[in-house]
């Protein structure tokens, strides 16, 4: 009768650290995902023969789902079990990343991608919820852990991406989720049986993940499919966002657990920190996807390979800087680290403008600097929101962090694309033609197709401005 509980006890370090590993993982696979699927999108477009349009819904219907359902997530996690739904996630992600990998035309790939988004939510939000519920008072060595770790997989998940694009098939991108969702679903099978259960279970808001679900996907739709049919062909889009946002809000106030709690609304550091990230990760957002197509079109010629590097040195220098600003801004306060961070992405960005062949040296100073930029904000932002808000609603203000950061690349995606097409269609020689083709062109178009990726990275450029005003007016040197 002494034997069991002390063979039991022994094994909880391990079974923890099966645990630990698993959750690692299943949330690398999301975030290298994320960014391969960035880099492929161009050979995507040609081999499925997907316009602008098609590969800007490949790319933000993941987002779409994700945003839609992380609280969502949680919730479900707090009701049923982190650990279930967790495997539950990683096997629905190998499950759609399959379907995604044979997909016979674009709009099978979008509805895969939906679906990986709808895993995605469920692994990515009781990842860390299970490391928290699993190692309890020891949680904070196993974020840090997971943190590390999962920042050196995503760090080599473009390179290996645009490898696998150039020398096998796009369609690996996809495929390569497999072994590792199989390792994942051992490793949290062998360590299962020591989560905690939560204190307090939070209901679940169907009706307002519901209601931002349509919001966010009719306004997408809508700045998506109008930069090409015309904005006076989608308007019934715009009027089914209008009434999706008036449902929420309309949910939002009669319900007794709504998704955000008015005290929150009430506490100004929280409302500030959520409107930077919307502003500051709209930029990064709508930055980055422009950038890997531009990358790969005619007008400068990189290869799927060659263009995935570009994207490495932003992951060294924020694994390197990002935990040094983090503590910086703990004891100097965020208020000056906030507001110098997206001036100097926005620098970088106007450096990335003068890429206009393939050599190697000349993204380098626009990649840096924007790193350096995004390095300097991600740690004292994510804080800010999280300290703003009172403990008892300290997950749900994660929630509501991470949900807005992806809300922000999902508008600004779409709107800079509104930009894009527009400058490209009054300066190229045939409008109607792809701003971002790769094959041979005329150099008029290749022209056109600079100076519209120049006028998108000024509307990059603005957001950038206005996330800085806003936090030397809307934050304090005191605010901790």
């Amino acid at each position: 009768m002494t034997i069991a509980p002390t063979a039991v006890d022994v094994a909880a370090p391990d079974r923890r650290r099966w645990i630990l590993v698993a959750t690692i993982i299943g949330s690398s696979m999301t975030f290298i995902d994320g960014t391969v699927v960035n880099i492929a999108l161009p050979t995507i477009g040609r081999d499925l023969h997907a316009g602008l349009s098609a590969q800007q819904w490949v790319m933000l219907s993941y987002s779409l789902a994700v945003a839609s359902l992380y609280i969502v997530s949680g919730a479900l996690g707090d009701r049923y079990g982190r650990w279930s739904l967790f495997v539950a996630g990683v096997a629905g992600f190998a499950t759609a990343s399959a379907l995604a990998g044979i997909a016979p035309n674009t709009w099978t790939l979008v509805a895969a991608r939906v679906l990986q988004g709808v895993t995605g939510a469920l692994l990515t939000t009781n990842s860390l919820a299970l490391l928290r519920a699993t190692y309890a008072e020891d949680s904070g060595r196993a974020v840090g852990l997971w943190t590390a770790w999962s920042g050196i997989g995503t760090m080599l998940g473009p390179p290996l991406g645009g490898f696998l694009v150039e020398y096998a098939s796009w369609r690996w991108i996809f495929f390569i989720n497999l072994p590792g969702a199989a390792l994942a679903l051992v490793m949290a099978f062998a360590g299962r049986g020591l989560e905690q259960p939560p204190a307090e279970v939070r209901p679940v808001q169907w009706s307002g993940a519901a209601a931002i679900a349509v919001t966010f996907g009719a306004l997408t739709f809508g700045l998506i499919e109008g930069a090409q049919a015309g904005f006076g062909e989608v308007w019934p889009a715009f009027v089914v966002a209008l009434a999706g946002l008036a449902l929420l809000v309309a949910v939002e106030r009669r319900s007794a657990t709504p998704l955000l709690p008015t005290e929150l609304l009430r506490h100004r550091v929280f409302v500030v920190a959520n409107v930077y990230t919307l502003l500051v990760y709209a930029a990064l957002g709508g930055s980055t996807f422009y950038l890997a197509l531009y990358l790969q079109s005619a007008a400068v010629g990189y290869t799927p390979a060659r263009a995935s590097l570009i994207f490495l040195p932003i992951s060294i220098v924020m694994f390197v800087l990002a935990p040094r600003f983090g503590r910086l801004a703990d004891r100097d306060g965020p208020r000056r680290y906030l507001t110098l961070a997206p001036l100097i992405m926005a620098a970088g960005f106007l450096l990335l403008t003068l890429i206009r062949s393939t050599n190697p040296l000349v993204p380098l100073p626009g990649v840096i600097v924007m790193s350096v930029g995004l390095a300097m904000l991600v740690a004292p932002i994510t804080a800010t929101a999280l300290r703003a808000a009172p403990d008892r609603f300290a997950g749900l203000a994660a929630g509501v962090n991470t949900t807005v950061s992806r809300l922000g690349g999902l508008i600004a995606t779409p709107l800079v694309g509104v930009v894009i097409t527009l400058v490209f269609a009054s300066a190229a020689p045939h409008p109607g033609a792809d701003p971002f083709a790769t094959h041979a062109v005329l150099a008029a178009q290749r022209d056109a197709t600079a100076t519209a990726f120049r006028a998108g990275i000024g509307a990059v450029v603005v957001l950038c401005v206005a996330g800085a005003v806003l936090a030397a007016r809307g934050l304090r040197s005191d605010d901790r």
